[in-house]
């Protein structure tokens, strides 16, 4: 039987210097049996506000690395649960040494509060290359090509029938046509038009792989000026913050 259609909210679309005046990285999914986000940059409590969305709602929360547009939202989000009184349980799926660092910065940003402590918070570390199970969904992570000490991940999820993929930060790898492959939705960084930097991924490069790609639908994200005013030149479509996906 088809399960209903899964939701997809971009809440963050922009690079980590909130290009085009785009917020951090960050995608709210829903589903009829779970919540999620994927990755939590600095702006994402207040993009959840800004859609109507509920962070108590909020079963799961992935980290594709540890640079800090990418998880440097948690501290926020996590102070709120706690200020709350939240006692629903959170499940935190990221890179080995995500707990340690997450610890830190609350510490450090909110010295004295002991914000992980008052909650039901659970870590979950990625098993590269295995298909793993965190709160009924499927995963799969494979690392991909950025900052090392960051350990970046691609990630695949299967959420009954539907399957989401995210290619996080990297430049061109052949991960990224295994990542795709039997998507619904291909979420895939794209940060520059033609600029070749290390780590990350420009559309001149890409294009010259689109034909590779085996996924129903992809989407451009991680978006910097130089891809923002080239938007119009694009065959693939591109995230917006606050758009909104039914998969």
């Amino acid at each position: 039987m088809r399960t209903k259609d899964v939701s997809v909210t971009v809440i963050g679309s922009g690079d980590a210097f909130n290009s085009g005046g785009r917020r951090q990285t960050c995608f709210h999914v829903n589903s009829s049996t779970i919540t999620f986000l994927v990755d939590c940059g600095v702006n994402t409590l207040q993009g959840l506000k800004s859609n109507g969305l509920s962070a108590s709602a909020i079963d799961l929360i992935f980290i594709s690395h540890l640079h800090g547009d990418h998880f440097g939202g948690l501290p926020f989000f996590l102070l709120e649960a706690a200020v709350t009184k939240r006692t629903r349980p959170l499940s935190i799926v990221a890179p080995v040494g995500c707990k340690k660092k997450v610890e830190k910065l609350a510490s450090l940003l909110y010295p004295g509060t002991e914000i992980l402590s008052k909650l039901d918070l659970h870590f979950h570390e990625y098993s590269s290359d295995q298909p793993f199970m965190v709160r009924g969904l499927e995963i799969i992570a494979l690392p991909v090509i950025h900052k090392l000490e960051t350990k970046p991940h691609g990630m695949k999820i299967k959420i009954d029938d539907k399957i989401i993929s995210y290619s996080g930060d990297t430049e061109w790898t052949p991960v990224l046509v295994d990542l795709a492959k039997d998507s619904d939705l291909f979420i895939c960084e794209c940060n520059f038009y033609k600029k070749e930097i290390k780590g990350h991924l420009n559309y001149k490069t890409l294009s010259q792989h689109l034909t590779e790609f085996r996924c129903k639908r992809m989407l451009l994200t991680h978006l910097g000026d130089d891809m923002q005013d080239h938007i119009d030149q694009l065959e693939v479509a591109c995230a917006a913050d606050d758009l909104k996906i039914s998969i």
